[in-house]
């Protein structure tokens, strides 16, 4: 409710001024502090009250008690968005922009989190004085997340080390010294090879590294993660992997963008070692891909997948329904698949980043009760617990 009494026989010249200005929310109980604080610096005379939220979901504009304009938010939402949603029909994938502007206007709770763990609980505490084992931060030309991989890896008491692919093709770094190999995000070789796949390339065509990965993902005692971009370069290495064989690749999303979101996700009951102890637990996580897309070769191939129980995780919406909608499912997956495991749970990937909010602080919207860490720290301590 838009109150202009306050601002003097020209509102509209504060309302729409062409200076630097701002709205701010503050609960009624603490206005007064706040104009306190405004006068103090010297600012009264541009602080000005001018509304406050009402109980119908309407937007009202009112003066010296008389109403001047009435209106649903929902019309004015779809009113502000059509022109988007236009210009989005014609530049990208237009059924994309159809379900989105459906969504607008669809009774939306917002995001919401549910674990069936305790995110604060330290489960690596027994391995403090323990040697930390070491996990190879595998990275490539283009690849960026590999310091966030890192100091996630370290705050679950790992050895995080920094393993370019030229360490690798030249003999330097055998993985054979690692129990852990996380292949981080970003843009290998700019995509231009598509997404992952130039990466995965040189592992396969490269007798040396071919027969590095191959061994290690032979041993019992490794784990391996691939997220975003590392992700894609895995599944690509599924010839290499035991149980990965119905595994899908990934390819550009649906709606022909890049996609940079904070989604939400369900973690389903599979082998995952990383995801121990986390199934049917929901939370958002970030997301950052343009080529996201689980494809499989046929419909038989992703009743295989599904078959397996290795689908690991799902988008959902936030009525907490796996959806195959946009932006929910920001890249148009089949059955909102977003992350798929081996069959005995040792290697795990996934198309979001875990690595960029394991901490509380990093999460652009999260429960109050988070404060140190975030629930995707839990993944990174299952890692510690596995190799023990």
């Amino acid at each position: 409710h838009i109150n202009l009494d306050g601002l003097g026989d020209d509102p509209f010249s504060t309302l729409f001024s062409e200076e630097l200005g701002t709205v701010i929310q503050v609960p009624s109980s603490e206005v007064a502090e706040v104009a306190a604080i405004f006068t103090k610096a010297g600012l009264n005379s541009v602080l000005h009250e001018i509304g406050a939220l009402s109980t119908d979901d309407r937007l009202t504009v009112s003066r010296g008690g008389k109403t001047l304009y009435k209106e649903s938010c929902k019309n004015l939402l779809q009113l502000w968005s059509e022109t988007s949603c236009r210009i989005q029909a014609m530049r990208d994938n237009p059924e994309s922009a159809s379900q989105e502007m459906a969504t607008l206007l669809q009774p939306n709770p917002g995001l919401s989190v549910h674990t069936t763990f305790k995110v604060d609980k330290d489960i690596c505490a027994p391995f403090i004085h323990k040697a930390r084992p070491r996990v190879a931060i595998l990275r490539e030309q283009g690849v960026n997340s590999q310091l966030e991989m890192a100091a996630a890896f370290d705050r679950a008491r790992f050895e995080a080390v920094d393993v370019h692919m030229s360490d690798i093709l030249s003999g330097d770094v055998s993985l054979a010294d690692f129990q852990g190999l996380a292949a981080c995000g970003g843009f290998s070789y700019g995509d231009v090879l598509g997404a992952g796949e130039g990466w995965a390339k040189t592992i396969l065509y490269n007798s040396r590294a071919r027969d590095q990965f191959s061994g290690f993902f032979q041993r019992q005692d490794t784990f391996t993660l691939g997220v975003c971009n590392g992700c894609q370069m895995v599944s690509n290495l599924k010839s290499l992997i035991p149980g990965a064989e119905h595994w899908p690749r990934f390819v550009r999303n649906n709606s022909e963008q890049f996609e940079a979101r904070f989604s939400l996700v369900r973690i389903d009951d599979s082998p995952s070692v990383l995801l121990a102890g986390m199934a049917g637990s929901h939370m958002p996580i970030a997301v950052a891909h343009g080529e996201g897309r689980a494809e499989f070769e046929s419909p038989i191939a992703l009743g295989l997948l599904e078959g397996s129980a290795t689908v690991s995780m799902r988008f959902i919406d936030n009525q907490l329904k796996v959806t195959e909608h946009y932006p929910a499912n920001p890249n148009g997956s089949p059955h909102g698949i977003t992350g798929v495991t081996s069959s005995d749970g040792r290697v795990t990937i996934m198309m979001p980043h875990p690595e960029r909010v394991f901490r509380a602080a990093t999460n652009s919207w999260r429960p109050a009760e988070w404060k140190g860490d975030g629930g995707w720290m839990r993944l990174f301590r299952n890692a510690r617990v596995f190799v023990n």
